[in-house]
């Protein structure tokens, strides 16, 4: 099967998908960035799974969407944007967000978007037109900043 994304709500995953996202969240997020946080935190029951699968069906990239108000009042967000370590430097990231911008729109309209970037990750999000608001701020010992998207108020 081609390369190809696959979305759906948290009631629509499959036991392999779900293990797939959590076991790919868990290397990068917990064991590589070395942090030791609750990744399950509730958002995942209402929200959509967007799943970047290459031609050999590897999980390269995957994000969580999640409609208004679930994560940032007045906001629609994407969350958990992740990407294999080992396919890093293939451009499944871009080719990632890129998808889940088209996503959001479909699934929750004009609504503005908000995330918590991880501040390395700063310019990667300003590309997709995201606009950096606030102070920097730490969570998990990592820098962090809120972003923007299609909010007529910044």
């Amino acid at each position: 099967m081609p390369a190809h994304f696959e979305l759906k709500h948290f009631k629509e995953l499959n036991i392999d998908e779900l293990y797939a996202i959590m076991r790919l969240r868990q290397r990068v997020f917990v064991l590589e960035q070395n942090c030791a946080f609750i990744d399950n935190d509730n958002l995942d029951q209402p929200g959509w799974h967007l799943m970047y699968y290459t031609d050999d069906q590897t999980l390269a990239a995957y994000c969580r969407l999640l409609p208004e108000g679930l994560a940032y009042p007045g906001y629609a967000s994407i969350g958990r944007v992740v990407s294999e370590p080992k396919l890093r430097k293939e451009g499944y990231g871009r080719i990632l967000m890129a998808e889940a911008l088209l996503r959001c729109r479909e699934l929750f309209g004009d609504s503005p978007l908000k995330i918590g970037a991880q501040l390395y990750l700063k310019r990667f999000y300003e590309s997709y037109g995201f606009t950096a608001i606030g102070e920097i701020y730490i969570e998990d010992d990592i820098e962090h900043v809120h972003m923007l998207r299609g909010d007529e108020r910044q």
